[in-house]
């Protein structure tokens, strides 16, 4: 876990001195934000507790802070079976309760059947965003994220397992991906991310499209990152 913690804290690391580069916090204001486009996307995670599992979401293109800093919320939804170690770890914690240690009661893993554990995430990333040749965009960032985990099973119904798994719990986000616009106002994207909770974590990969405004589509943008001035200039739009 610490490992993971430090690898999500050396993106955001990675990020201040790129956008501090001739920049002042004068040139980043809330202000800035509009709502330029919207998008979906479907994903694949790798958790460490649940089986691996399809990922589906919605985001929403806010514009730029500042000159190459993006904002983007979105919202996304897994759903998986807990896997067998997890299940039997369960087992044992239900086991040693007093009231079934001393009946001599043990409970294994099969004895919870399938318990699915399903997460609906709220998240804002931050993407410091800049322009390849070829028109692609490439971007670099970290998100934060709240979510609600559920947990359904009829072995574990109305017990305190359902209870420990049914939470509510803040995420960190390092995230990397590349970015075209093939045809106006359509982009394409794709995305590696690496997600910690404090029980669960999960690297993932996305691909999606976003439908931009008219004013959000092509390749450059006024105060953008290449010029950092408040005029048309060859970074991201």
């Amino acid at each position: 876990m610490k490992r993971s913690w430090t690898l999500a804290a050396s993106v955001l690391l990675t990020l201040v001195p790129a956008m501090a580069q001739a920049q002042t916090l004068e040139d980043y204001d809330y202000e800035n934000l509009s709502f330029r486009g919207v998008g979906l996307d479907v994903g694949y995670i790798w958790p460490t507790k649940v089986m691996s599992t399809p990922s589906y979401g919605i985001r929403v293109d806010l514009g730029y802070l500042g000159p190459g800093l993006r904002v983007v919320p979105s919202l996304t939804y897994w759903s998986s079976e807990l896997k067998s170690e997890e299940l039997d770890r369960l087992a044992e914690q239900l086991s040693s309760l007093p009231t079934l240690r001393n009946r001599g009661i043990v409970v294994s893993g099969r004895d919870l059947g399938e318990v699915d554990w399903s997460g609906l995430a709220l998240g804002l990333d931050g993407q410091y965003v800049w322009v390849m040749p070829g028109g692609f965009l490439t971007y670099l960032g970290a998100g934060f994220s709240a979510h609600v985990l559920n947990a359904r099973g009829e072995g574990i119904q109305n017990t305190f397992v359902e209870d420990a798994l049914d939470a509510l719990s803040a995420g960190l986000t390092g995230l990397a991906g590349i970015e075209v616009e093939p045809v106006r106002r359509l982009r394409l994207f794709g995305e590696v991310r690496y997600t910690v909770l404090s029980d669960l974590r999960y690297p993932g990969l996305r691909f999606g499209m976003s439908f931009m405004l008219p004013s959000a589509a092509g390749a450059t943008v006024v105060g953008s990152a290449a010029t950092g001035e408040h005029g048309r200039g060859s970074g991201p739009r």
